[in-house]
């Protein structure tokens, strides 16, 4: 082992929760959110005795992340730091069992390179003029695949597209010229490229070898990356043949209002053209996965077009004939992804599961479906050589820290111990499941925590979080934005409910809130807390916030016009007018999908539960918060809901950031938003004279 790497101490292994609680010394804070250090991205080598991941830290004073490239040995000994460079270093990928490649921008761009383990420092292994977007390693290392994005009309190569850039960049003028959309997406305004998924060859000593290679040349389309995988989302077969790539290639602007996203086929050494092999399928088709002996393809698919939250199914394709059956047709959980066992028997998944992230093992005979980790959140499993399992666990009290799971079953064992030393100096905040009878006399889920240092007999403010989405769920989770711990820490008592519409409860209970946004979920969150009040005395009434962000925004604008019961509210990026807020956004699936259809041959759709049609109820404390680069819910809906409000003469507040987008990311926004919110709360919710 290179000597300049350094060894970290770690916290004993048997260091138990009664433990951490004797040492806690205060109330968590952002201030100690924001110390957090982030684990992301864990792979393991492949004899499964190691495993790399990234490690991001937050830098104050630059207002941004740091990440480096870390370490740890899967039977729990130790951890290892593997860069130290100022620069950003992450996406490791293991070529064998000493070398890593991985993405740095230490040069000044996105660039790989390569570290060997048996000593000597990181080289540079591309020196491209675009950034890298993602890696992946091609078997026997002999080739990367990259995505980078360019300019589709681009045939001549990654320079075609540096002289495009350049061209614009000399302009004049700065007026931007559309005949379709999408013209924006998310938090940027499209300039023509795509995201394309490129071959590099290597030599023997891990040098880039000739051109990159466009292996979706004058495909107008992106593949996409991955949000909680860090890899673009395409698979290359074990014989490296072949790459299969997800990709939405439609024409004109339908790109806006569809959700075809179809499985493409390409030879990797572009012998022959792209072939759609998810053709029949006008849904979702994503996350394809090839079993170790390339015999199979497993991939997940949607079955109604034009909706983003619909069941995925895990599919299994012989491979290449194009036979193919449905895995999971009975299993009623939505997968992120699917990962092989070695011997290719075994599949492995995590989704939500009520009020909790879930692993799962799925039988690729039968496709039976067996629970292996139920409890927090649970996510990356990775099947390591010797049968045990490899996986990312954090829960409402915890960061992400990595753990095995032995193949037998049993106690699983942590490997990391990045954040045990802060979490020791914190006093949090116990919390509970509860349920209620929710709308339409179903069973409804949603966690209570009380305030941190809580004492019986006590009177509490209470802070009514509502999560986003709205197909999602506030579980048992680690978050950096929405940490119900900072409310505890500062003397609130908590509830969060997952109402209709929520993940992890089977897909009717999803598809309950199309059409029915103000309907069955308000009732669920009202009869949630009509519970938690009964039960819990500790709880003022007199004293309680309503805060949530996007659809938790939108609600929280609802409840504006709907009721008075709450002492103060707070939305961040949420709309006041859902008939209007359709022609703002982007994704314009989304909306059509939510309200049946669009709105000029469904207005009602839009109308019956908009908050701008009960602005003349307007009466609660409120602040607003919008980002200026959020292209999803457009920060006109946060001024408007702004000016409802001074115009109603109702106290308010506007926190508007101009360089965020639905999410506050910088660590210095971050903290101000925290402060900004604690104090608006306060005001409403203190002590009554």
């Amino acid at each position: 082992m290179n000597n300049c790497l350094r060894v970290v101490i770690l916290v004993t292994l048997g260091l138990a929760a009664a433990s951490l609680a004797a040492a806690a010394t205060h109330p968590f804070t952002v201030h100690d959110l924001v110390a957090m250090q982030r684990v992301s991205d864990p792979q393991p080598s492949p004899d499964g005795s190691r495993v790399a991941f990234g490690l991001t830290t937050m830098d104050l004073e630059a207002n941004r992340g740091h990440s480096d490239l870390w370490m740890a040995q899967t039977d729990g000994s130790g951890v290892v730091q593997l860069t130290t460079h100022k620069a950003a270093d992450f996406s490791p990928r293991w070529s064998d069992d000493e070398t890593l490649y991985f993405l740095s921008s230490r040069s000044g761009s996105v660039q790989v390179w390569r570290l060997l383990l048996t000593g000597g420092e990181a080289r540079q292994v591309t020196d491209l003029p675009l950034d890298v977007e993602s890696l992946r390693i091609g078997p026997l290392g002999k080739s990367l695949y990259l995505g980078l994005k360019v300019f589709p009309e681009c045939r001549e190569g990654v320079s075609c597209t540096v002289e495009k850039l350049e061209e614009i960049a000399e302009k004049k003028t700065t007026g931007m010229i559309f005949d379709q959309l999408l013209v924006r997406h998310w938090d940027t305004w499209k300039d023509g490229r795509r995201n394309h998924v490129f071959r590099v060859d290597l030599s023997k000593k891990g040098k880039m070898t000739g051109e990159a290679v466009d292996l979706m040349e004058g495909v107008d389309a992106d593949c996409p990356t991955i949000p909680w995988g860090g890899d673009g989302d395409y698979a290359i077969s074990p014989d490296g043949e072949w790459l299969i790539y997800t990709a939405k290639v439609v024409q004109g602007s339908v790109e806006a209002w569809s959700t075809n996203w179809d499985l493409w086929a390409v030879p990797t050494d572009g012998s022959a053209q792209v072939r759609c092999i998810t053709a029949e399928n006008l849904a979702w088709d994503h996350s394809p996965a090839f079993s170790p002996d390339g015999k199979t393809l497993a991939y997940l698919a949607m079955e109604r077009p034009d909706f983003e939250a619909d069941r995925s199914r895990v599919i299994l394709m012989d491979w290449p004939s194009g036979k193919r059956r449905v895995l999971t047709e009975n299993w009623d959980r939505s997968p992120r992804g699917v990962v092989w066992s070695p011997d290719g028997t075994k599949l492995y998944a995590s989704a939500d599961n009520i009020g909790n992230h879930s692993i799962f093992e799925l039988d690729v005979a039968s496709g039976g479906v067996q629970a292996l980790l139920t409890r927090h959140t649970n996510g990356n499993p990775q099947p390591l050589a010797d049968g045990w399992l490899l996986f990312a666990q954090d829960s409402l009290i915890s960061p992400v820290e990595l753990y095995v799971r032995p193949a037998e079953g049993g106690e699983s064992l942590k490997i990391t111990h990045v954040n045990d030393t802060r979490l020791a100096e914190i006093q949090f905040g116990e919390y509970e499941q509860f349920s209620f009878i929710g709308a339409h006399g179903d069973e409804v889920f949603g966690y209570l925590m009380r305030p941190a240092g809580f004492q019986p007999g006590e009177k509490y403010p209470l802070a009514f979080l509502i999560h986003g989405g709205p197909q999602g769920s506030f579980d048992d989770h680690w978050h950096y934005r929405w940490n119900p711990e900072i409310y505890a820490g500062h003397g609130y008592g908590m509830v969060m409910i997952d109402f209709h519409g929520s993940t992890g409860y089977g897909q009717a209970f999803t598809d309950a809130i199309r059409g029915d946004w103000g309907g069955a979920p308000y009732e669920d969150l009202m009869k949630g807390l009509d519970d938690v009040l009964r039960r819990h005395k500790w709880i003022d009434s007199d004293r309680m916030v309503a805060l949530g962000a996007s659809y938790g925004g939108f609600m929280v604008n609802w409840i504006q016009g709907q009721t008075d019961r709450f002492a103060a509210l707070v939305c961040h990026d949420g709309n006041l007018d859902e008939y209007m807020a359709y022609f703002d956004t982007e994704e314009l699936w989304f909306p059509e999908w939510e309200h049946g259809g669009t709105p000029w041959e469904n207005p009602e759709g839009y109308r019956k539960h908009s908050p701008v049609n009960h602005v003349a109820n307007f009466k609660t404390p409120q602040l607003v918060i919008h980002g200026a680069l959020d292209y999803r819910v457009v920060d006109t809906q946060g001024l408007a809901m702004f000016n409802a409000l001074q115009r109603m003469d109702v106290p308010s507040r506007l926190l508007y950031y101009p360089d965020e987008n639905h999410w506050v990311l910088k660590p210095m926004n971050s903290i101000q938003w925290h402060e900004v919110v604690l104090d608006w709360a306060d005001r409403w919710t203190g002590e009554k004279e």
